[in-house]
């Protein structure tokens, strides 16, 4: 194997999900409107993400976490407990919205609203984290061509949202000329373009035929560890590449029966799940991890 790996943690809470919050199908327009309404406790969060951290202590791995930057105002300490552990903070938007329609595409918000959004994000996570945030991963890996550009322009030096797989795009590019390695995306999509002071980190595939996702998440849960290692070791063959988890994933809570069109999102998690991701972290114990601001080009471009 040629490559490196990120191990990467997606930090967002239940009602953070599309079928709940912030989507065009969902029970509550915004994560606000969520808590004006919601009535009931909130917190799965916190337990399983002291759990996430102790078992990346255990494998000596330095994540990135992608934190939906809300999560400092309702988690007290949570964030801060990431940073003090020595993990990157990365973004993973203001409240976990939606930028672009999951079926059309099309725009759910302007450039202008954005930029605004994700700016307050970032100056909320860089109060915390104290130093200079430059990752963003997309909320629900639904990301645009024009989303990239406005990242850089923000300051930011690297995305990590695409997944190149035969079965869905959550993109507006085709994707014809991208695998599972970085590459500096074109101007205004997100096909391979020229060199630019910004990096692409796409996640992970499994390459019988079909390209079938295997990066983590909800392959993980559903087609479990023996799939997503073979994914992830044909990836690491090619390349630099991404593995990712939520800690809801090891979450042995069971969630409010709350959400439209996804009855199923959260039917396998808990035990199992922890114990898949102890498994792939331990065959993959020999190769080198490294948190996304170290990868080689993102901390001089």
């Amino acid at each position: 194997m040629n490559g490196s790996l990120s191990v990467t943690v997606d930090l967002e809470d239940w009602y953070h999900i599309p079928s709940v919050c912030s989507s065009p199908f969902s029970v509550y327009r915004s994560v606000d409107e969520f808590f004006k309404n919601w009535h009931g406790k909130y917190d799965y969060l916190s337990e399983p993400t002291k759990r996430v951290l102790d078992i990346l202590d255990e494998f000596n791995v330095n994540a990135t976490f992608f934190v939906v930057a809300d999560t400092v105002e309702h988690y007290p300490g949570l964030v801060e407990s990431i940073v003090d552990r020595g993990h990157e903070l990365a973004c993973h938007g203001l409240s976990h919205a939606c930028k672009i329609d999951p079926e059309t595409k099309k725009q759910l918000m302007s450039v202008e609203e954005f930029e605004q959004r994700t700016l307050a994000a970032k100056k909320m996570l860089e109060k915390i984290s104290g130093e200079k945030l430059i990752g963003y991963r997309a909320p629900n890996a639904l990301v645009s061509g024009w989303m990239i550009d406005s990242l850089e322009r923000m300051g930011f030096k690297y995305d990590s949202s695409v997944s190149v797989n035969s079965f869905y795009n959550k993109t507006d590019s085709a994707l014809s000329t991208v695998s599972s390695y970085p590459y500096y995306p074109a101007q205004n999509e997100l096909e391979v373009g020229n060199d630019r002071d910004f990096i692409e980190f796409p996640w992970a595939y499994c390459q019988h035929g079909l390209r079938f996702p295997a990066s983590g998440g909800p392959m993980l849960r559903f087609l479990g560890s023996s799939f997503i290692l073979d994914g992830l070791m044909q990836s690491l063959k090619r390349g630099h590449t991404i593995f990712y988890f939520h800690p809801l994933d090891i979450s042995c809570a069971r969630f409010p029966s709350l959400g439209n069109k996804r009855p199923f999102y959260w039917c396998i998690k808990g035990k199992l799940i922890e114990q898949r991701i102890r498994n792939i972290l331990s065959k993959l114990s020999d190769v080198e991890k490294i948190p996304l601001r170290d990868y080689p080009g993102v901390t001089c471009i």
